[in-house]
């Protein structure tokens, strides 16, 4: 097994209990670290890495998490000076808002970029290098409270006997929901930027779309992304090895986390598929609902609300989740391998809400 940035950054020693439980997800270790070397790669055309590592650097300081911050700025000083331009300005502006309350990186501050110098490719690479970090933060900060926590064992819970009764004042599932301006309806998405014209792709770019999703090639949200091919490709397989592994955590308890992650983010379209999939996957949408009306008090038994209150922790304060969250999902009876599931769909929908919420809008 090899160790990468996120085993040395926690540390994670092959010898520790952890370690093995982390590498029973190897797809997601292996495209994580593919991530990394995709957006810092000194070869990555247009945004320069001294710009990468600047705004990396900041949203760690920003964040508040001292191994991070670290590392990029020992990666910087490697790197030498960078010239601090409007264009630099611009980018740490971006991903400032992108850090702290991505509901606000609006369209008016996606085209910041464009009118300070960056091409399309090179927004689409530092939205996915903002999003790349808001995801590894969030890895981290998990690791290392489940590593603070120690190797004990999860408690059984109490079996929860009572039978699901739907309630009589929502709609049936499969029936959209519309609560505080988020729905469980199909919705459709729209660019900002320009996308690519498939006339003019490249075979790599083309092979990336068709191994991304079977619609991609008439998705604004593909065709927009797949200007940077390779950050694309290793995103959309850490993507797929987080919500789509065998085993660990059910598919419906990942999309549920996906679901309150959305909801607290402000992103209407990802909350929106997501609280489809947790309705096809379980046929209720009980705690959909609650999630859309109020996240911090949603959850219809303790497991779920352990679940939905250690999603939101991690998503509004990486920084300041400890041990405490963790234990309360092992309460639940959550095995160590159900924690790193879950805590993986909180760190991707930190990414997926960012490339979302900021690079077009729900239509």
């Amino acid at each position: 097994m090899s160790t990468d940035l996120i085993d040395t950054l926690v540390p994670l020693a092959p010898q520790e209990a952890l370690h093995t439980t982390r590498h029973q997800r190897d797809k997601v270790v292996a495209a994580t670290q593919g991530s990394h070397e995709a957006l810092f790669d000194p070869a990555l055309p247009g945004l320069s890495l001294g710009e990468r590592l600047h705004v990396a650097l900041s949203m760690a300081q920003t964040v508040g998490h001292e191994g991070l911050t670290a590392h990029y700025a020992q990666a910087l000083r490697q790197h030498g000076p960078v010239q601090d331009s409007g264009r630099l300005a611009a980018a740490r502006a971006f991903a400032h808002t992108l850090t702290v309350n991505p509901v606000a990186g609006d369209r008016g501050a996606l085209l910041s970029l464009p009118a300070a110098g960056f091409s399309t490719p090179e927004a689409i690479a530092l939205a996915q290098l903002i999003a790349y970090v808001s995801y590894q933060v969030r890895v981290l900060a998990g690791l290392q409270a489940m590593k603070a926590l120690g190797a004990t064992e999860a408690q059984p819970p109490a079996a929860d006997e009572a039978p699901f009764v739907h309630p009589a004042n929502l709609p049936a599932p499969g029936e959209p929901l519309n609560i505080k301006g988020f729905t469980s309806a199909t919705l459709g998405w729209k660019a900002w930027l320009p996308v690519l014209d498939l006339a003019q792709a490249t075979p790599e770019q083309l092979a990336v779309l068709d191994s991304s999703h079977p619609k991609a090639r008439s998705s604004d949200y593909y065709l927009l992304l797949s200007q940077q091919p390779r950050i694309l490709q290793e995103r959309s397989t850490v993507f797929n090895a987080i919500m789509y592994a065998p085993g660990g955590l059910s598919r419906a308890e990942r999309e549920l986390a996906s679901a309150v992650v959305s909801r607290v983010n402000g992103c209407v379209y990802c909350a929106s598929v997501h609280a489809q999939r947790f309705e096809q996957l379980t046929k209720r949408n009980d705690v959909i609902a609650q999630v859309f009306e109020d996240p911090d008090t949603a959850g219809t038994t303790p497991r779920e609300r352990a679940i939905v209150r250690a999603s939101i922790a991690l998503t509004r304060a990486p920084a300041d989740f400890g041990p405490a969250a963790i234990q309360s999902l092992r309460d639940q009876g959550l095995s160590d391998l159900e924690v790193l599931d879950m805590l993986h769909a909180v760190a991707i929908f930190a990414w997926a809400n960012r490339l979302m919420l900021n690079l077009g809008e729900p239509v």
